[in-house]
């Protein structure tokens, strides 16, 4: 298991690298005041970015991607994170790039053709549409939403939130119970819906520790009304929506955990500079006080720990899949997610007052990474996931909800 980065990587995260200094973090005040006011110097940074050499890491060459594999796209995810623009710059965003995902594993040509190749050329965007609001986001497999065929369509109703990115969309895929006789796990679906489509209504933006966002940067309410779209929208079988989740939401929670990292990266160097600069007395930096020194060396061998588990699963995933890696992407989700919370919170604790605004990136981490410890499976079912799997290894057996 050799996690060194050969001189071909090494040389494609300096020039990543090099972007962000110079195309994104100086667009970092400007989006942190208005992200729609932001957005057109943002797209013209995407389009540099595709000129470098640098667009969508994780497509494959056919789609104007890069083809890394998935460890070399893990090194990337977290030179990307070190910035709340990196992954949209680089066109490799949540929620579309799980969205291109799946869409190139499991979409029809004519799917590929109409929605995955404008999504990966960056032209439209796309939302996914899981979570509802009535229903625990940590079963899955127990949702409201209903699609219905009839004749040649589907009809969709219920009622969706978190839905990311949902804010002028171009296009959904939602999760809707089609077969609602047969086991769990196979009475979803997933179907793309245009969001232009009669009964698609975007309810609201949801306000996220006061901050309400705008498109990309934001999370939705969507509304289906008796939603009608072409049997032809569905995405891979029917029933096995749930299969698919499973599939985009394995590597999905990888390119998660090294945003995360990037992200604690950052924040460590915030903390360090701060530490160093601060004065708390004529001659004497922050940083003299061992508490600081403490807090420094814990971020320090956390962050270290983390990204080794992070590479691990993804070196699993690269040679015997999503499946085979489940036990590792529990541990990762938690474990990671636990490393951010507690990174920047004692780079906001060195900052002081300075921490809590928004002069610098790590309020805005703050609010819109606590929710780590929630989507795609909060830390808890992880935990409980990981040690069920551990413990039927010593004789006992419990169900999926540890009963």
């Amino acid at each position: 298991m050799d996690f060194s980065t050969p001189p071909e990587l090494q040389d494609l995260l300096q020039r990543a690298g090099a972007f962000m200094e110079a195309e994104v973090y100086p667009l970092e005040d400007a989006a942190r005041e208005s992200f729609e006011d932001a957005l057109e110097a943002c797209n013209e940074a995407r389009e540099r970015c595709k000129a470098a050499g640098l667009w969508a890491p994780q497509m494959p060459p056919e789609y104007g991607g890069m083809g890394l594999g998935f460890l070399p796209h893990a090194h990337m995810s977290e030179i990307l994170g070190r910035s709340p623009l990196g992954h949209y710059v680089f066109g490799c965003q949540a929620p579309d790039a799980g969205n291109m995902e799946i869409l190139h594993k499991f979409g029809t040509a004519e799917q590929q053709d109409r929605w995955l190749r404008p999504l990966a050329a960056g032209q439209i965007r796309s939302c996914f549409s899981m979570t509802e609001p009535g229903r625990a986001g940590s079963n899955p497999t127990w949702m409201d939403t209903t699609a219905v065929r009839d004749g040649n369509e589907w009809v969709i109703n219920g009622r969706k939130w978190f839905t990311s990115g949902g804010h002028l969309a171009d296009f959904a895929i939602v999760m809707a119970v089609t077969s609602p006789d047969t086991t769990p796990h196979k009475r979803a679906s997933q179907i793309i819906v245009p969001t232009d489509t009669p009964g698609f209504r975007h309810v609201r933006r949801l306000s996220i520790m006061g901050d309400l966002g705008y498109g990309w940067q934001s999370h939705s309410e969507i509304a289906y009304e008796d939603c009608r779209v072409p049997v032809d929208n569905l995405l891979g079988q029917e029933g096995f929506g749930f299969m698919i989740a499973q599939e985009r939401l394995g590597p999905g929670r990888i390119h998660h955990c090294m945003r995360w990292l990037g992200i604690c990266e950052r924040a460590f160097d915030m903390m360090c500079a701060r530490a160093s600069e601060r004065l708390i007395a004529p001659g004497r930096p922050l940083g003299s006080q061992q508490v600081i020194q403490h807090w420094i060396a814990e971020s320090r061998a956390e962050i270290d720990s983390a990204r080794l588990l992070v590479y691990q699963a993804a070196w699993k995933i690269d040679r015997e899949g999503t499946r085979a890696a489940r036990n590792e992407i529990s541990a990762i989700k938690f474990h990671a997610a636990g490393v951010l919370q507690r990174v920047i919170d004692r780079a906001i604790q060195v900052h002081g007052g300075l921490g809590m605004t928004d002069d610098t990136p790590l309020s805005w981490f703050f609010r819109h990474e606590r929710a780590a410890r929630i989507y795609d499976g909060p830390d808890e079912v992880h935990k409980t996931v990981l040690a069920r799997t551990i413990l039927k290894k010593y004789g006992i057996e419990l169900g999926s909800q540890g009963s």
